[in-house]
């Protein structure tokens, strides 16, 4: 399928201010580095590094944070020429801090932001019908006009010939009813090929009851969804998709398909710094494999393998792995296959 872009992102993005004292609790951080963020920013921006031609649709305002993010997109050689600018609205916004093994505390700054004012007009402007596979997030569905313009995009980017990815990116805070994300994503799904989301966001996609929740250190940082994951993947799978891979942690990741089989794809052992963003790295890497064909097991390797080089990093997208890199850090467990 010849087409200007491997990969069309669309989504949220932002300025990540990620603590500089490793291992202090939130309210003792001293300072912060600023990095660039947001699922689908992140993910076209590890895809690029691996070699992909990716571009980006997201919003940001007329305001020096989104000079910041549209520098380094450039910088990166990710398109951003259909990333439109929205006066009166606000680029977006997170401060993390970092206390490994398991607290990584994070709060979210989208009031009146940009992105989530991305409209149909500005999907129909991107290349929608000129890539060969559209990625969207969750998040992009919290609120209109974001929401339709996601399902528009994704519906005339399937009619095209593209591969629909939705990786589920699950964020709480981001919802009036916690129940109304599994309302929506469930609507997504006819429209999707394939899923990405860790056990928890896989059970949010099919939640119907907000007592299966229990949220950790807060709303906005952590949330455990309860439920019966396989059941949840059947129902997803049900309503659509071919594949739903599920993302395991340091146990890599499985992939669901739609006539039963289950992949597995063993993840890579590493030192955790910070696992805030490893999930972007793993689309980037899983995308990668989808747009060269490769088979399930092998794309996901390849998503462990970037995941796991980024938890050893600071940050997300500014540490995502060249093939190079990827290629040296698997060479001792024998590659990717």
């Amino acid at each position: 399928m010849s087409k200007t872009y491997d990969s069309l992102h669309m989504g949220r993005s932002s300025i990540d201010l990620y603590s500089n004292d490793i291992g202090a609790p939130f309210v003792d951080i001293g300072s912060f580095a600023a990095y660039i963020g947001g699922s689908p920013t992140n993910i076209s921006v590890g895809g690029k590094r691996l070699g992909l031609k990716t571009a980006l649709l997201t919003a940001v305002g007329a305001d020096p944070v989104g000079d910041f993010i549209l520098h380094f997109l450039d910088s990166e050689g990710v398109e951003t020429r259909y990333i439109p600018r929205k006066p009166g609205h606000r680029s977006s916004a997170v401060v993390l801090g970092i206390e490994p093994p398991d607290k990584f505390p994070l709060v979210y700054y989208r009031e009146n932001c940009a992105d989530i004012n991305l409209t149909i007009d500005d999907a129909l402007a991107a290349p929608l019908d000129d890539c060969r596979v559209f990625q969207f997030a969750g998040n992009n569905l919290s609120l209109e006009p974001s929401r339709s313009a996601t399902m528009l995009g994704a519906e005339m980017a399937r009619a095209a010939g593209a591969k629909i990815v939705f990786d589920v990116d699950f964020r709480p805070d981001q919802w009036h009813d916690l129940r109304a994300f599994g309302v929506v994503a469930r609507s997504a799904l006819p429209l999707v090929d394939v899923v990405i989301g860790t056990e928890d966001e896989i059970n949010a996609a099919v939640l119907r009851d907000a007592s299966q929740i229990s949220l950790t250190h807060s709303q906005i940082s952590d949330a455990k969804v309860a439920g019966d994951s396989r059941r949840a993947i059947q129902t997803m799978l049900s309503l659509g998709p071919e594949a739903v891979v599920e993302k395991i942690g340091e146990q890599g990741a499985r992939i669901h398909l739609r006539a039963g089989d289950v992949i597995e794809a063993p993840g890579f052992p590493v030192q955790v710094t910070n696992i805030l963003g490893a999930g972007d790295a793993f689309g980037a890497g899983f995308i990668y494999g989808l747009v060269r064909g490769w088979g399930w097991r092998r794309a996901a390797r390849l998503g462990n393998a970037c995941g796991a080089i980024v938890v050893t990093a600071h940050g997300c997208a500014n540490f995502m792995p060249t093939m190079a890199q990827v290629e040296a850090f698997v060479r001792p467990y024998g590659g990717l296959d």
